[in-house]
């Protein structure tokens, strides 16, 4: 079976091919696992991946609380998508606790 031009990323079982004896070959990213790939798929699919890459973090915000716990959250872009099977994107966010402390705080009102 030809992966001609038929690649897919990750897990696809709708990305297949006629192999031999009336067999399924596959051309999607996750047939190098399961050992079930058609026999052009590293010079048709892997060649052509594209990992995901991604731009340095953003400044952390905020407390999200100006007394007491709370969080804060910082982000990231994408700056290249995975393509063809290439690497998936890590994580665009994170969050971690903070205290606020804002000057009014503990004062009576």
């Amino acid at each position: 079976g030809s992966c001609r031009h038929r690649c897919c990323p990750g897990r696809n079982n709708a990305c297949w091919a006629p192999g031999a004896r009336r067999a399924h070959c596959y051309c999607d990213s996750y047939c190098q696992r399961t050992g079930d790939c058609c026999q052009d798929y590293l010079a048709t699919c892997r060649r052509a991946a594209v990992g995901c890459a991604v731009g340095p973090w953003g400044p952390w915000s905020g407390c999200s609380s100006p007394c007491g716990a709370g969080s804060r959250a910082r982000s990231r872009q994408v700056t290249v998508p995975p393509r063809h099977g290439g690497e998936p994107c890590p994580d665009l966010k994170q969050r971690r606790g903070c205290l606020g402390q804002h000057p009014t705080c503990g004062t009576a009102k």
